[in-house]
């Protein structure tokens, strides 16, 4: 393996995600779950563990429904305990600008949207730029393919739309290039992560794949991508440098039939022939886009985090000896989640799990397996030039 393909583009080749969803439920409430998870009172304790399991970048929100409460007004508060860990813990962080939410008052379908969106993005880069000038990563909006069938095609996310899903990807799109200019108009240094699902679908077992649905659906992955760069619908304004860094989301349950729906089964043997390989679907989204890329999501749950981490780093091990230039690999949630839709819910799906204390604070408690897995991980792809911490990034924007 060269050099020329080793990560040199964030601080850390091993990212920590904090989850920080904060759209509107299906039960009408809005989530914050950097709030709900504790994150945000105790991010200096979570940002100064980082470290000690090989990690100097991280993945966090901006949380525009509490910075824009009032249209036309930003007001910072809720960011600058986040500024202050990192500045202490000499984390870097990519920021989300919209993790699936924003204000109540306005209409996503709207104009308005796109100006305010790029208005809040303008804002928040020039205040990072004087209270963190190193910040430089960001994200304007989160998974546009999924966030557009969750909240246009299927109802589940505000606001609740029903076959609006194209519509709705196209404001989003117009949205993410107004936000680009505003962010680099504030900082022309600034990178764009565009993060979005990596998925695989096939027809059900021993039938054809009839009218190409799945087919379709697999090429549907790369609708926003295409948009951004100006590649399909061109009338939006779309061009290649509104696509920079390219980020891709994978869990155990990203391959499913269609028809219907069901999951092909990661984790039964002898495993369905229907399920792709890791490594090939990332080099294939590399291939077709040659841009840099990191794995900007991945985990699973319960007592299969361990053999998760174990199986993508063979994944990932393949995929840069085969040339595919990884920035990096983003271990998400960092800490635990509950479910969207049920509070009760805990997923069991971060490095660190909870303990609920008698003052019902969230004590982090390091999940064993997990972790020897992680460092196990970590050795590996060390040796081959994957997870020294970089300084400085040395990749251009396209």
């Amino acid at each position: 393996m060269t050099a020329g393909v080793r990560p040199a583009l964030f601080r850390s080749f091993w990212i920590g995600g904090f989850e920080s969803a904060t759209h509107i439920n299906r039960q009408g409430v809005r989530l914050d779950m950097l709030q709900a998870t504790q994150h945000d009172r105790f991010v200096s304790e979570d940002y100064g563990r980082l470290p000690s399991v090989g990690i100097q970048t991280a993945r966090d929100t901006v949380r525009w429904h509490l910075v824009e409460a009032v249209p036309g007004q930003y007001d910072f508060a809720s960011l600058d305990q986040f500024l202050h860990a990192a500045r202490r813990h000499q984390v870097e962080v990519i920021w989300n600008l919209m993790h699936y939410g924003w204000p109540a008052d306005l209409d996503v379908y709207s104009g308005e949207f796109v100006r305010r969106f790029a208005s809040f993005c303008g804002a928040t880069v020039r205040y990072l730029r004087q209270h963190l000038p190193e910040a430089r990563f960001f994200t304007p909006i989160n998974e546009i393919s999924f966030l557009s069938w969750a909240a246009g095609h299927v109802g589940w996310f505000h606001p609740f739309s029903n076959g609006r899903g194209d519509e709705i990807k196209r404001q989003f799109v117009r949205a993410w290039i107004a936000a680009a200019e505003a962010i680099w108009a504030e900082n022309p240094d600034a990178r764009l992560v565009s993060v979005e699902p990596l998925i695989h679908t096939v027809p059900p077992s021993g039938r054809p794949d009839r009218g190409g649905a799945a087919r379709q659906q697999n090429e549907s992955q790369w609708a926003a991508w295409e948009m951004i760069s100006g590649r399909r619908a061109p009338e939006l304004g779309g061009h290649p440098r509104y696509l920079d860094v390219i980020g891709v989301n994978f869990y155990h349950d990203n391959q499913w039939q269609v028809p219907g729906g069901e999951k092909i089964g990661w984790h039964l043997e002898p495993r369905d022939p229907r399920w792709v390989p890791f490594n090939r679907l990332l080099r294939g989204a590399y291939e077709r886009w040659q841009r840099p890329i990191l794995i900007a999501e991945t985990s699973h749950v319960g007592s299969g985090r361990a053999e998760w981490i174990a199986e993508l780093t063979d994944e990932v091990i393949l995929a840069v000896s085969g040339g595919v230039p990884l920035e990096g690999l983003c271990l998400y949630p960092i800490i635990d989640r509950f479910d969207w839709d049920n509070h009760r819910h805990w997923h069991n799906s971060g490095l660190w799990d909870y303990a609920i204390q008698p003052d019902g604070s969230f004590q982090r408690v390091l999940n064993a397996a997990y972790a020897t897995a992680l460092r196990k991980a970590q050795a590996r792809l060390a040796a081959i030039g994957f997870g020294e911490p970089r300084a400085e990034a040395a990749i251009g924007r396209p």
